[in-house]
């Protein structure tokens, strides 16, 4: 390994701590598939506890769950988005972030379709809505429901459900971190901040469309995680499971 592949391999590498993605219009995505710097690159992504995704048109660099230098705990997190103000808020913005991933990663048509048109907060809301009244209906007859997948449920049912629904004059009331909409605000901003979606109308009817990162993500890093899976499972599975006849 000589000092010019170091160089090469650096430079790409900090490129992607920086930007988080690198496409093929960058000088420094064509000098990272060169054998040797490609390799110094994966090196340095694994002693620091990161993981490069390739794609044909770009790489990206993501933290692995655990054992990176770069993982941040609850107190970091909340320090640097505002909008996660308690544990049980952030928990349940993970239910909106889930099954707003949920509804992108079903097959080729719902992914055309979320990309041209995107997913309004309203439609998010009634899609959460609709997922947590019927944990909660589950709940009644199986209140160890959720303890396999260690996820509070009653917390997060009792939370969703007391939060105010806010249907009516978004501009006034959508920095409140405390509404619904609120709280589906603050989860696409964690998903903007990444670079993941893009978040049009925001003074009108407010929606998020997926960029082609964050389907690279699912299909070359989610799927690999059973977490993801088994999360998924229970946004798309349980629904149809536990729902009343749509006839009666």
């Amino acid at each position: 390994m000589n000092a010019e592949t170091i160089k090469q391999a650096s430079a790409v590498y900090f490129t992607l701590l920086k930007e988080k993605v690198i496409d093929e219009s960058s000088e420094h995505f064509q000098a990272y598939f060169h054998p040797e710097v490609r390799q110094t690159v994966l090196l340095l992504a694994d002693e620091s506890g990161t993981y490069i995704i390739e794609s044909p048109k770009r790489i990206q660099l993501v933290v692995q769950p655990t054992g990176s230098v770069f993982a941040t705990n609850f107190t970091h997190l909340k320090e640097k988005h505002r909008q996660v103000e308690t544990k049980k808020h952030f928990h349940l913005m993970s239910v909106v972030i889930m099954s707003f991933l949920a509804s992108i990663d079903r097959n080729q048509a719902a992914k055309i379709r979320t990309k041209r048109e995107g997913i309004s907060y309203y439609a998010l809301e009634r899609q959460v809505n609709d997922l947590i009244m019927n944990w909660d209906s589950i709940l009644k007859t199986k209140p160890s429901f959720g303890d396999e997948e260690r996820i509070d449920m009653k917390e997060v049912v009792t939370t969703w459900k007391y939060m105010e629904v806010d249907t009516d004059d978004y501009g006034v009331k959508k920095g409140n971190r405390r509404t619904r909409i609120g709280l589906i605000a603050g989860a696409m901003r964690l998903l903007e901040t990444e670079g993941l979606i893009v978040i049009l109308d925001r003074d009108d009817i407010p929606k998020a469309i997926p960029k082609q990162e964050l389907f690279e993500r699912i299909e070359y890093l989610y799927h690999d995680y059973d977490r993801y899976e088994l999360f998924k499972q229970l946004m798309t599975t349980e629904e149809g499971e536990h729902a009343e006849n749509p006839q009666n």
